[in-house]
């Protein structure tokens, strides 16, 4: 499980160090890959491959589905941290997440999150009144 906030920065030939609490599940591989609000997803390998199980028996008829998946897959690409944990983020990534040289990694459950450090600071300052407000939605009785 993947958690807590980290704020690496990103060198001149696009590479970012990974926390150390979260290298030891990302050593075997990972997938880099769009997410959703112009984030970063990192996936452990393991956890990539659920999720393309998942999609590969859903029904190809679905309109939502195919365009989903073209852009998700066609954007991922696979990684795994060198010997200094550091990972390298292609060029058209970094672009759809607009990162510059400072990041923020979030660890969120079963993925990482790599955010431009202003866009994630926005992100979270819009986030802050409705947070409490969601939990009830998102979570009734479980917390």
């Amino acid at each position: 499980m993947f958690l807590g906030s980290h704020t690496p920065r990103l060198d001149d030939k696009g590479r970012l160090t990974l926390p150390a609490k979260f290298r030891d599940e990302l050593e075997g591989g990972l997938v880099i890959t769009k997410g959703q609000e112009r984030c970063l997803y990192v996936f452990p390998m393991a956890e990539f491959t659920r999720i393309s199980e998942s999609l590969r028996t859903a029904p190809v008829t679905a309109k939502a589905l195919r365009d989903y998946s073209r852009v998700f897959f066609s954007s991922a690409a696979d990684d795994a941290p060198d010997r200094q944990g550091r990972i390298t983020i292609p060029a058209p990534l970094r672009t759809y997440a607009g990162l510059t040289r400072d990041c923020v990694v979030n660890g969120a459950n079963t993925r990482v999150e790599i955010w431009d450090a202003q866009r994630w600071q926005a992100y979270l300052e819009s986030q802050e009144e409705s947070f409490a407000e969601l939990s009830e939605e998102v979570l009734p009785g479980v917390i």
